[in-house]
């Protein structure tokens, strides 16, 4: 049964709640993160990464980059730009894009719920991607990236979101420069409040969609902070991390594709009758993207392809295994195509279907050679790894929209 709890958010007031919000740390590289926040001077970038306010010289990592860090941020809690609720509350969180909502619980969770697996994972995470963020959550003492959350549509749940959308005026509505909309409501109501706590209570599964890394560093710091306080009796904060909670009926998850520097020595000849020993192979007159699971569509020398899984890689019912991904990883990218490890080999390139199908003939027709467009990994598909405690390929997975840092904040 997870433990889901309310809390007291450190939050941007209402005037600038726009100007504060930024998308992840980790989608930018430090020259775009710099740019965003000369840009705009209030961009969370400037807490989420301090590097931005010295010189390049300066590394990344260095302990001064987390003092600075938490500098802005007790300064931007001093001057108003930040202000703190009395009251522990759940928060309602909504992105629309292109017209398309998901509304979700901002809480925390709990790392107990982390360590004996209630919270389930489908990746491994890396300790020097972890490090990073455990420095910045320890220096802070605050948890500023929420971690997407995924858990079976509850109706109680849905009820009192619907209840608080309907009858109270939110606390945020804006709209990004990306066109993302972002409304966000407060459940106050102690009746309200207890619902939700209730039903999460009696929910035995809870995923990570997005954010492995973020709540890795989160639980443990949690770990670092209990070994410090030996008398720690599991309320204090630093027990429990910041995350946002989807129904998995809200979700969308994009396709992830793929994007090869060459055909390994083959001819197109050569390469497209070895792709048929495993796929049925049609020819396209346009861009397209596959309909339904067992098919990718395939861009080579200026030509649309959509490939279709042969019945035997139809018959493959292991959780892992069976995701298309996996089965153009283990029968055409590794044995056609050579990439034996996707997640070191230079030749592969992981391209967001966030980018469309016009960048994956951009990048074969200039530094890489053939396309793949994926049918998108679905959310049960996810559940379906994680529930047999396995671990998805990389690049399974790409959810839209990003929740933006800065708009809660968790001091622990």
């Amino acid at each position: 049964m997870a433990k889901i709890k309310p809390f007291a958010a450190v939050r941007p007031n209402e005037k600038v709640a726009d100007r504060v919000a930024a998308l992840p740390y980790d989608v930018y590289n430090r020259s775009e993160a710099k740019a965003v926040v000369e840009k705009e001077p209030l961009s969370f970038l400037k807490i989420d990464r301090a590097e931005t306010q010295f010189p390049d010289s300066v590394d990344t990592y260095a302990p001064e980059v987390y003092l600075k860090a938490k500098e802005i941020f007790e300064d931007m809690v001093k001057d108003g730009t930040f202000i703190k609720d009395n009251e522990e509350c759940y928060y309602i969180y909504s992105l629309t894009m292109d017209g398309r909502r998901q509304t979700g619980i901002v809480a925390c969770a709990g790392v107990d719920d982390y360590l004996n697996n209630v919270i389930k994972k489908h990746e491994n995470t890396r300790e020097e991607k972890e490090q990073d963020r455990i420095c910045h959550v320890d220096t802070l003492s605050a948890q500023t990236g929420p971690i997407f959350l995924a858990y079976r549509s509850h109706k109680a749940i849905n009820d009192v979101v619907a209840k608080v959308v309907n009858e109270q005026k939110p606390i945020y509505d804006f709209t990004a420069d990306d066109g993302i909309g972002h409304t966000v409501w407060k459940i106050s109501d102690k009746a309200d409040i207890k619902k939700v706590e209730d039903a999460f209570d009696g929910i035995n599964e809870i995923y990570i969609a997005d954010g492995h890394h973020r709540a890795a560093s989160a639980v443990k710091v949690g770990i670092k902070r209990r070994n410090e306080n030996p008398g720690y009796d599991g309320t204090e904060e630093f027990n429990y991390f910041l995350s946002v909670l989807f129904p998995d009926d809200q979700l969308m998850i994009m396709d992830y594709n793929r994007s090869v520097k060459d055909l390994n020595g083959l001819t197109k000849e050569q390469f497209l009758d070895k792709v048929k020993e495993n796929y049925s192979v049609e020819v396209l007159d346009e861009a397209t993207h596959p309909k339904e699971k067992g098919q990718v569509a395939m861009y080579l020398d200026k030509t649309w392809y959509m490939l279709t899984s042969s019945d035997k890689l139809k018959a493959i019912t292991d959780p892992v295994l069976s995701l298309d991904v996996s089965l153009l990883q283990n029968y055409l990218l590794e044995p056609v195509l050579g990439i034996k490890d996707p997640r070191t080999d230079s030749r592969i390139d992981f391209i967001g279907g966030i980018r469309g199908l016009t960048e994956l003939e951009k990048r074969a027709d200039s530094d890489m050679k053939v396309s793949f467009a994926m049918y998108p990994t679905s959310i049960n598909e996810l559940f379906d790894v994680a529930d047999a405690g396995l671990l998805m390929p990389p690049k399974s997975t790409w959810f839209e929209p990003k929740l933006r840092s800065g708009l809660f904040i968790h001091r622990i």
